[in-house]
C-alpha cells in the first residue's frame, strides 16, 4: 500500500522526468550519494516530492536557513496534503550563547527567547515519527544538534487507551514524570488540568486541541478531542499517546545515576585544578556544578542543563549526541537543498561550538562533559545518512565527488522560459556603449537597470547621465 500520494495538478515535463528516473533508478539500486543538478526555476522541489512519492520512503529534507526551510515545508504540505510534512529548526528567536572572555576577565551570561509555536513544531515533528511512516520533516541545521535519547522519549511518553485500568492520580503522577504541569486557570501547551472524574491535557504537540480523559472510578471510560476555543468535541478516541513536553526528560532511576556521575566528576575536576594550582577555577566549579545539581533534584531543571546531557544520556566521553536523525526509525531518504552552501555550515558547526567552550571548561565555568553537548562532527552526520541527493544549481566538488558521477541534470524549465541572451563587450568605449543601448531602449519606451561594480562608480555615472539628459533637454528646447 502506498504511504506517499503527491497532490499536484501539474505533471512532469522538460527534464523533470529523466532526472525523477534517474534518482529514483539510483535509490532502488542502492547508490549513497547522488547529486539533483538543476538550474533556478527548474522545479527541483517537485521533481524531490516525485521522487519521495516513487521510492515511497520517509524523507528528511535540510535547508541552510529557515526561511527557505518555512518556503520548502509549505511547498511540500501542498504536495502531500494527506502525509504528514513537518518542520523542524531552532526554536530560539533570540539566543546569546554563554562565553568567557579570558582578557577582560568577563563572563557572558546565556540569554535567548524561545518562540513557542516552532517549539510545538518541533515536538510535533518527534511525535511523527514515532507515530507513522509517511513523514516528511524540512529541518535547518539546526538537526545536527543535540536532542534527548529517542528511546527515552519514545518509552516515556504516556499511552491511555479506553477501557485501560488506568487511576486518574496514576495518569496525573505520569503527566509530571514527563515534564507537564497542573494549571487550572492558565491552560497552555504541556499543561493539564483536573476536573472531577476528567483529566483535561494540552500536548505540547497540539495548537488547538486538547485531550480530555474522563474515568468511572480506575478505568478509562471515555477519550476525546476537544477545541480549546468553544470546549466542544471534536471526535471520540479510542486511544491516544502523549508525549514528553521535552525532548530530554528522563526516567527517575537514570535521574540519580546522573546526579551520582556529576558528582564524581565535579570531584575529580575540584582535584585538577587544586593540583595545577588554580584555586580560583576549582572554586568556581564546585559552586557552579553544586548549585547545578541541588537545583536539578529540587526542581529538575537549571540553567545550561543541557551541559550535563551526556550523564542523561546514559553516553560516555567523547560520544556523539542523539540528534533528530537518530528519531527516524527504519530507511529513510535524505535530501541537503542547496548543498553548494548547507554542507560547509554543516561541516563548520562543531568547530565553533568546540572553539567557545574550550575558555568555558579550561577556567572552571562547566565540567568537560560541556563538550559532549554539541552538534555532530562531518563524518558522525554522514554515517548517520543512509541515503543521500544534493540539490543545487551550482553543486561543489565534494557533492561531484561523492556522488562519482550520478548527477541528474534539469537545464530545461518546464515553463520553457530560457535565460535571457548575455552579450560580453569591451571595457574600452563602454560609456558611449551605454548611452546607445539607452537611447534604443528609450526609442521603444522601456526601461533601464544599469549595475556597477561600486558605489562611487554608481553615483560617477549618474552623475554623467543626469548632465547628459539635460544636455539633450537644453538642445531639444533650443531647436
Amino acid at each position: 500500500m502506498e504511504l506517499f500520494k503527491l497532490n499536484s495538478k501539474f505533471k512532469p515535463c522538460g527534464d523533470q522526468p529523466q532526472a525523477i528516473d534517474k534518482l529514483v533508478e539510483g535509490i532502488k539500486d542502492g547508490l549513497r550519494t547522488q547529486v539533483l543538478l538543476g538550474v533556478t526555476g527548474s522545479g527541483k522541489t517537485f521533481t524531490m516530492a516525485n521522487v519521495i512519492e516513487r521510492v515511497q520512503k520517509p524523507a528528511l529534507i535540510i535547508a541552510h536557513n529557515k526561511t527557505l526551510a518555512a518556503q520548502l515545508c509549505n511547498e511540500f504540505r501542498e504536495f502531500f496534503p494527506d502525509n504528514r510534512v513537518e518542520f523542524f529548526v531552532s526554536y530560539y528567536d533570540y539566543y546569546q550563547p554563554e562565553a568567557y572572555v579570558p582578557r577582560t576577565d568577563t563572563y557572558i551570561e546565556k540569554e535567548l527567547e524561545v518562540n513557542d509555536e516552532i517549539d510545538r513544531l518541533r515536538n510535533s515533528a518527534t511525535s511523527s515519527l514515532c507515530e507513522r511512516n509517511d513523514v516528511i520533516v524540512v529541518a535547518s541545521v539546526s538537526c545536527i544538534y543535540g536532542l534527548g535519547a529517542p528511546e527515552e522519549y519514545f518509552s516515556m511518553s504516556v499511552s491511555i487507551r479506553e477501557g485501560d485500568e488506568l487511576g486518574r492520580e496514576t495518569l496525573i503522577e505520569k503527566l509530571i514524570a514527563i515534564q507537564y504541569t497542573r494549571s487550572d486557570i492558565d491552560f497552555v501547551r504541556s499543561t493539564f488540568r483536573v476536573r472531577g472524574d476528567t483529566v483535561e491535557i494540552f500536548p505540547a504537540n497540539f495548537s488547538e486541541v486538547s485531550v480530555k480523559v474522563e474515568f468511572f472510578g480506575d478505568t478509562v471510560d471515555r477519550i476525546t478531542e476537544c477545541s480549546l476555543v468553544t470546549g466542544k468535541t471534536i471526535r471520540t478516541l479510542s486511544h491516544t499517546v502523549i508525549f514528553p513536553a521535552t525532548h530530554y526528560v528522563i526516567g527517575e532511576s537514570r535521574r540519580e545515576n546522573a546526579f551520582l556521575e556529576i558528582g564524581k566528576d565535579l570531584i575529580e575536576r575540584e582535584r585538577y585544578f587544586k593540583d595545577n594550582d588554580k584555586l580560583i577555577e576549582a572554586q568556581r566549579i564546585k559552586e557552579r556544578v553544586g548549585y547545578d545539581l541541588e537545583m536539578m533534584r529540587e526542581i529538575g531543571y537549571c540553567s545550561g542543563i543541557e551541559n550535563y546531557s551526556r550523564y542523561f544520556d546514559g553516553r560516555k566521553s567523547g560520544e556523539p549526541p542523539y540528534t533528530l536523525l537518530d528519531f527516524f526509525r527504519g530507511d529513510f531518504i535524505t535530501f541537503i537543498d542547496e548543498s553548494h552552501m548547507t554542507i560547509p555550515q554543516i561541516r563548520g558547526m562543531y568547530n565553533g561550538d568546540r572553539a567557545r567552550k574550550d575558555n568555558l571548561v579550561g577556567y572552571g565555568f562547566r565540567l568537560p562533559a560541556a563538550y559532549d553537548n554539541r552538534p555532530l562532527k562531518f563524518d558522525e552526520f554522514n554515517s548517520r545518512i543512509r541515503q543521500l541527493i544534493c540539490v543545487s544549481a551550482t553543486p561543489a566538488e565534494y557533492e561531484l565527488k561523492e556522488a562519482n558521477g550520478e548527477v541528474a541534470e534539469q537545464l530545461i524549465r518546464p515553463t520553457g522560459l530560457l535565460d535571457p541572451e548575455v552579450i560580453v563587450k569591451k571595457t574600452e568605449g563602454q560609456i558611449d556603449d551605454l548611452m546607445s543601448e539607452i537611447e534604443e531602449i528609450v526609442k521603444k519606451k522601456g526601461r533601464v537597470l544599469v549595475t556597477t561594480l561600486t558605489k562611487k562608480m554608481a553615483e560617477a555615472l549618474t552623475t554623467y547621465l543626469t548632465e547628459c539628459t539635460r544636455t539633450l533637454i537644453r538642445s531639444t528646447v533650443s531647436r
